[in-house]
């Protein structure tokens, strides 16, 4: 049975550097997703030419653009890449060059020039769940996004707030204190039966 071995983490994009290569669709659908999740994410996409819609979303968030053909001086002081044109010579160019420059790298839909992924993500204030299939299906991933959104309750941020709250108030040591928190939260997932 095969594995899924990606590691999820959580990054803070407002805090990095994030190249988008390309102006179309792909594009505009990757800068979405990012902004979605990260509005304050600093991103410049750059492409001979642009989505109407695109722009639009620029002007909207702390978006820049540069309207040129791809090279590889786009790259200097990024930390993330996502290579999204429709020339697939182009976005290998990008892939090698990033690797070349030790720099984490998405090129869309091609999951083998891939060193992570954009996965489904589910967001309730401070909670937040990614979803990934390992490449394999978007539309899975799209699926149980819109599922877990259902079934979530909207106020389960408070519950968080209250928690972190009653977590400071807990005597005992680390494992007393997990024990605790554990016992109280155990209602959550708990099935009637």
């Amino acid at each position: 049975m095969n594995q899924n071995e990606l590691y999820p983490i959580f990054l803070k994009v407002s805090q990095l550097n994030v190249l988008i290569v390309g102006g179309g669709t792909v594009a505009l659908e990757k800068l979405s997703f990012l902004l979605k999740s990260s509005p304050n994410a600093k991103v410049l996409v750059v492409s001979k030419e642009f989505d109407k819609n695109l722009l639009k979303l620029v002007e909207e968030h702390n978006v820049s653009t540069a309207t040129a053909p791809y090279n590889k001086s786009a790259l200097k002081n990024k930390q993330l890449v996502i290579a999204a044109t429709n020339n697939k010579q182009v976005n290998k160019q990008i892939y090698l060059d990033a690797k070349s420059e030790n720099i984490l790298i998405n090129v869309a839909d091609t999951p083998e020039l891939c060193d992570f992924y954009l996965g489904g993500i589910v967001t309730k204030g401070n909670i937040k769940i990614a979803i990934s299939t390992n490449g394999k299906s978007p539309t899975l991933a799209k699926r149980l996004r819109q599922f877990f959104e259902d079934v979530i309750p909207e106020n389960i941020d408070d519950l968080a707030t209250n928690l972190n709250a009653f977590r400071k108030t807990i005597k005992g040591n680390f494992q007393e204190k997990v024990d605790t928190l554990n016992h109280l939260t155990k209602g959550i997932i708990d099935k009637e039966q």
